[in-house]
């Protein structure tokens, strides 16, 4: 399974918007047990600010390329053609 990522949530935007929800997470957590509402409503801010955050950085090109996203193989890098990948079949008697 390991093998078969595909590179899902490795990248600088991914764990941004986590670590940000997580922290918001916590804030919100740690107030509710204090009973502090706005302490609570201050997480949840900070929740949404996680996703935010995560979704621009995505769009400035920090995330997960489209490709990647639908599936799609992505396209390998344009070099020189060798004719390497070019395989040649002759007839023997």
């Amino acid at each position: 399974m390991a093998g078969n990522s595909h590179g899902h949530g490795n990248n600088p935007a991914a764990w941004t918007c986590v670590i940000i929800i997580l922290l918001g997470f916590t804030v919100g957590a740690v107030f509710m047990v204090m009973a502090e509402p706005l302490g609570v409503v201050a997480g949840l801010v900070v929740i949404v600010l996680g996703v935010v955050v995560g979704l621009v950085m995505n769009a400035m090109g920090l995330g997960e390329p489209k490709a990647v996203r639908e599936g799609r193989p992505q396209p390998a890098e344009e070099g020189p053609d060798t004719g390497s990948d070019r395989i040649v079949v002759t007839a023997r008697d």
